[in-house]
This record gives C-alpha cells, sequence and structure tokens, in this order.
C-alpha cells in the first residue's frame, strides 16, 4: 500500500527548498525530491504546481514574494524593500557603462546578432572587454555562426538574464520605442552635465561668461534678451581689440599738453607713412614745439 505525502507536509518541503536553494527551482526539480509513492504519479506535478500557488499567496503582504522567472521559482525580497535591506551588504552593486548597457540592449531585442551587427548600430566598434564582461556575467552567450566568410558568433541572452531581470520571458520586455522614450532624456541629461563639468574645468572663463549672461537677461523683459546679448557682445569685441596703452592714455590726460602733442605728432606721421602710395618714405616737418 503506497502512502501519499501529506498536501501540508508537501507545503513545508516546497518551502524548505525554495528557501535553502541559490538558484530558482524548475517544477522538475522539485518533482525530483520526492520518491515515486510519495506523489501521486498522474497529479504529482499539478500538485507540486499547487502548492507553489498556495505559498505565493501566503506571501502576500510578506516582505518577501515568491517570484516565478525563466529558471523556475524563488523566493526574494520585494523590490520596494531593497533600499534597506541592501544596507546589509558593505560593497556597492556593480555599475555598468552606457557602451555595455547600449550593446545589451541591441543583442536583447536584435538576437541573434554579431559584433558587426552592433558596431553598425552603434556607429562605433564594440570593445572585447564589453563582450567579456556580458559573458562572464552569464546574460549573453553564443548561439550559432553566420554563415558568411569567418564565420563570426551570433549572440543571445540566456535564463540568466531573464532570471536577473525578474523575467520569465522576452516577451514580458516592453518595446524597444518605450525603452528609447526613457533612456533619451537621461542619456542627453548626462551628456550636457559631463560637457558643462569638462568645460568649467578647462576653461573657467565660459563659466564666467555664463554668469553675466545671466545676470544680463534676469533684468530684462521677455523682448529684450538679444539686445543684452549683442550689448554684452560689443562691450567684449571693444575690450579685445583695445590697445594695452589704451588706458593709460585715458588715465595720462593730467601730464600736460606738451606731452599729448607729441604723441598726436607720432601718431601723425606714422599714418602719413602708411597711406603714402610710393615705396619712398616721405619725412613731414616736425611741428614746432609750444
Amino acid at each position: 500500500m503506497t502512502t501519499l505525502i501529506d498536501p501540508d507536509k508537501l507545503k513545508q518541503i516546497l518551502e524548505a527548498a525554495l528557501m535553502a536553494a541559490d538558484e530558482p527551482l524548475s517544477v522538475d526539480q522539485l518533482t525530483r525530491l520526492f520518491a515515486h509513492h510519495e506523489l501521486d504519479s498522474e497529479e504529482g506535478r499539478a500538485q507540486i504546481r499547487d502548492t507553489l500557488a498556495v505559498l505565493e499567496a501566503e506571501a502576500q503582504g510578506r516582505g518577501y514574494e515568491l517570484k516565478r522567472v525563466a529558471s523556475g521559482y524563488r523566493y526574494q525580497v520585494r523590490q520596494e524593500l531593497s533600499e534597506w535591506v541592501s544596507r546589509l551588504w558593505e560593497e556597492k552593486p556593480p555599475r555598468y557603462s552606457r557602451a555595455l548597457l547600449e550593446t545589451l540592449a541591441l543583442i536583447v531585442y536584435k538576437q541573434p546578432v554579431t559584433r558587426g551587427d552592433i558596431e553598425q548600430v552603434r556607429g562605433v566598434a564594440v570593445s572585447q572587454s564589453i563582450m567579456r564582461t556580458l559573458v562572464e556575467r552569464g546574460w549573453i552567450r553564443v548561439v550559432g555562426q553566420r554563415e558568411v566568410p569567418g564565420k563570426p558568433s551570433l549572440y543571445g541572452t540566456t535564463r540568466a538574464f531573464l532570471d536577473y531581470f525578474d523575467l520569465k520571458s522576452l516577451d514580458e520586455l516592453p518595446p524597444l520605442a518605450e525603452i528609447r522614450s526613457l533612456i533619451e532624456p537621461l542619456v542627453i541629461e548626462e551628456v550636457i552635465a559631463e560637457a558643462r563639468e569638462v568645460a568649467e574645468r578647462d576653461h573657467p572663463e565660459l563659466a564666467a561668461v555664463d554668469e553675466t549672461w545671466q545676470g544680463a537677461g534676469s533684468d530684462t523683459d521677455d523682448d529684450q534678451p538679444q539686445e543684452a546679448a549683442t550689448a554684452f557682445d560689443e562691450q567684449r569685441q571693444e575690450q579685445a581689440h583695445r590697445s594695452p596703452g589704451a588706458d593709460e592714455d585715458e588715465d595720462g590726460d593730467e601730464d600736460g599738453d606738451e606731452d599729448g602733442d607729441e604723441d598726436g605728432d607720432e601718431d601723425e606721421r606714422r599714418r602719413a607713412r602708411r597711406e603714402t602710395p610710393s615705396a619712398e618714405v616721405v619725412r613731414l616737418p616736425t611741428p614746432p614745439r609750444r
């Protein structure tokens, strides 16, 4: 006489196995935990699925949940609580470059693809370190070779990729257009921030010009910013073309008429040399000194 395992006992065993496992467990893996006489030969798999549904319902309102991903079922902390739970570990989560994420996105949505396909879309070469990182993470794998000269490798995603992002299949991915609409504003903001940081570090004078323009624009009406900018540019050009001794001449009016006359005579002689059409130097008479 065969004795089937008690439903409550079955639930405890499945719960314990899921807690102890360090990776998702499929229905097949859970079924292999039991001897042939412990589960119904025809309804054994259905019993396990029904028990998993009960465990999933009992986790409602708890700090964890029973999640089904591509590889099977697992208990995990709810996403909204990760901010606090992550403080148990001192190391920071890995940060990935934009180039790596763009490469991964192209593989996900265009698979199977070669490195050449990715480079054609991105317009730049794909670093070997990026592909190696994705392979080592277990997110992508070689799924074949394209039948062209050289037979380049074709890449596709793995179950580990789906598990990492809490997906049961690629069908749960959002449309690519939606991904672009979410990423592009962030990329633009990042590029602008990087450009501003580089400009302020390498060209501090630009920051001063920007502050001056903002100050000029804040005191004008909506119809006057262009006029303020024009006046500001004219002032800068005037300062740039001003001779080094211009300020000294303006401040030297109190030195006397005698010095002023000598400077004026010298300027007149130089002007005459420039304007004469002949190669011969014309010497003008020097006016009598006062």
